[in-house]
């Protein structure tokens, strides 16, 4: 079975974007060794990706080549009738049924792209098999939750971590179906 990795980038204040969906606070942090955080690999590892409209706006707005072509390109949305693009499949029934057939399909992982909405969801679903945090040396006074809304309570096991000379930490979980209370 595929896994769903959640491979994400947070202030320490667990902010994924400011309050508009920017993320150029990611560009200000010093990177003095010019390190890509292990992405090339983690990009080349994944071959779908799953984000909620709000992520891919965002993206669009960016005025670039959408930056996941040669992946398969899921958008979870409640808008229905989207035109139809070459870049990405709206999926605006069931979702969490959507994901959990995606998951059982041959192929390589998925990656979860964000946001905060989406993220509660499938990790409230039991679809997010792994957590890839890099926690940046930044807070941010208002912005998007990592998890917004109600995430359930629940253990994660610690895998590894990575500091690197910009201060981020990188954090990798395997996520449980334990919560504190058992």
């Amino acid at each position: 079975m595929r896994k769903l990795i959640l491979y994400i980038a947070a202030s320490v204040n667990g902010k994924i974007a400011r309050k508009d969906g920017a993320v150029d606070w990611l560009e200000a942090i010093p990177n003095p060794e010019q390190s890509d955080y292990g992405y090339n690999d983690f990009y080349n590892s994944i071959d779908a990706t799953i984000m909620g409209y709000n992520t891919y706006a965002q993206i669009m707005s960016w005025d670039i080549p959408f930056p996941y072509s040669g992946k398969q390109n899921f958008v979870l949305t409640r808008k229905p009738d989207l035109p139809p693009s070459a870049d990405v499949d709206f999926v605006t029934g069931n979702q969490v049924q959507f994901i959990k057939a995606l998951k059982e399909q041959p192929g390589h992982d998925i990656w979860l792209i964000g946001g905060g909405h989406v993220n509660t969801t499938l990790f409230n679903a039991g679809l997010i098999d792994e957590i890839q945090l890099f926690v940046m040396p930044v807070i941010l006074p208002d912005g998007i939750d990592l998890f917004e809304a109600l995430p359930q309570e629940a253990l994660l096991h610690l895998e590894e971590t990575k500091s690197y000379s910009s201060g981020a930490v990188f954090l990798k979980y395997t996520t449980s179906k334990a919560t504190l209370n058992q």
